[in-house]
């Protein structure tokens, strides 16, 4: 891996300069070095994979083995079936076995590194050092320009000129790490279209009467949590702000301000299964039946918050199998998100029908290629939105 070191500040040619050295700029960087392009990688961050780094608690969810198109939210859903097709997650567990990488399976098909997510960034490091690709960190961008069929990217005190560039510079969640905006803007000024982004895969926020829930904090259940059509069945966890746990987080990415979402507190009863606990204890009460399948507090709460209590046998068939279907559909209307701070990614970005499914290109500004998170292409919680950036900057690469 050469460094951007250069003695003189006379601009440096390239065949790609690649904006942006995470999980999608990093793998589109070293599949096009090592079909020898020429290959410029650069990043505002003092070093390359941040993301990659803090994911999965520190060892990386890689990837999902049960990655499909359908798994994935935009504007166009067809857009992403291309690139998840030709670079699959077989495809980078391949890569990753090569380099000796031991990995484990969690729950769901989401794959981790049984050590530190730091080996990932150090494979792909080692393969872009494969592909001779030149690497500058710690300076920003700051002009970008095209003129002759040539793009021209100052950052720090140099300049590098290329007749390709590729924006990979992710998206504005965790801004804590440095994310910004800068793929948007970027792409506007190039006259690509941006579907308003938002953040997905983040915790929900409650208001109203339900902040009453906030008392909970600290409660988790396995639920399943439904917005419109998507249902995700995994563990949801009040907090002190509202709602959040791996089933939340999943409905988030579908959730709109104004709408409800509802969740299924005991998604292993059948409908009428309250009146059927009466009739073989009647004398059991209401909140020690639903204490022996949910967490004590919870139920105590949802009792609570039904209106009704006392012995099974002292209740109608008709208020129970009232009860049963409110704990199976329970309505929550979010007043918020967490926002970008707490978002793992951001639904949205730069629009896929200004882009080649096949080669991420811009359709109308020859050269100009958008990868991963900055696209309006957005994955499940579990390793899928590693593999959206694994594929789309294997398939722009390929093509460089």
């Amino acid at each position: 891996m050469a460094t951007a070191n250069m003695p003189d500040r006379t601009p440096q040619s390239y065949d790609a300069i690649i904006l942006g050295a995470g999980a999608a700029g990093m793998m589109c960087a070293l599949t096009a070095g090592q079909r020898g392009r020429r290959v410029l990688l650069l990043d505002h961050a003092d070093e390359p994979g941040k993301k990659i780094l803090i994911s999965g608690g520190g060892r990386c969810n890689f990837t999902n083995i049960n990655t499909a198109p359908d798994r994935y939210l935009s504007a166009n859903p067809h857009f992403a079936k291309s690139a998840l097709g030709r670079y699959t997650a077989a495809d980078f567990i391949a890569l990753i076995d090569r380099h000796g990488i031991a990995w484990h399976e969690k729950t769901l098909g989401q794959l981790f590194c049984d050590g530190s997510a730091r080996q990932i960034v150090a494979m792909l490091l080692d393969e872009c050092d494969a592909g001779k690709v030149t690497i500058g960190l710690g300076h920003p961008a700051r002009a970008v320009d095209h003129a002759d069929g040539q793009y021209r990217v100052t950052w720090g005190d140099r300049t590098a000129t290329a007749p390709a560039l590729v924006i990979a510079t992710g998206g504005p969640s965790i801004p804590k790490m440095g994310a910004t905006g800068f793929a948007y803007d970027l792409a506007r000024r190039f006259g690509l279209k941006v579907v308003e982004p938002r953040p997905a895969l983040v915790p929900l926020t409650l208001g109203g009467e339900e902040t009453l829930f906030r008392s909970l904090s600290g409660v988790a259940a396995d639920v399943v949590a439904r917005c419109g059509k998507a249902a995700f069945r995994e563990a949801a966890l009040f907090t002190h702000k509202g709602l959040s746990g791996p089933a939340i987080l999943q409905i988030s990415s579908y959730w709109r301000h104004g709408e409800s979402i509802g969740i299924d507190f005991l998604p292993d009863l059948a409908p009428g299964w309250l009146a059927a606990a009466k009739r073989a204890k009647p004398r059991a009460g209401l909140r020690n039946t639903l204490a022996g399948h949910l967490p004590a507090r919870l139920a105590d709460t949802l009792v609570d918050r039904l209106g009704i209590d006392g012995e099974l046998g002292a209740l109608t068939d008709k208020r129970l199998d009232e009860a049963a279907r409110r704990l199976a559909d329970w309505r929550f209307t979010p007043n918020g998100t967490e926002g970008l701070a707490k978002a793992e990614v951001v639904a949205g970005g730069i629009a896929t029908d200004g882009l080649s499914s096949q080669t991420m290109e811009a359709r109308r500004v020859p050269g100009l290629y958008a990868i991963g998170e900055a696209v309006d292409v957005t994955g499940w919680l579990g390793g899928y939105n590693f593999q959206w950036a694994w594929a789309s900057g294997w398939a722009a690469g390929q093509v460089l």
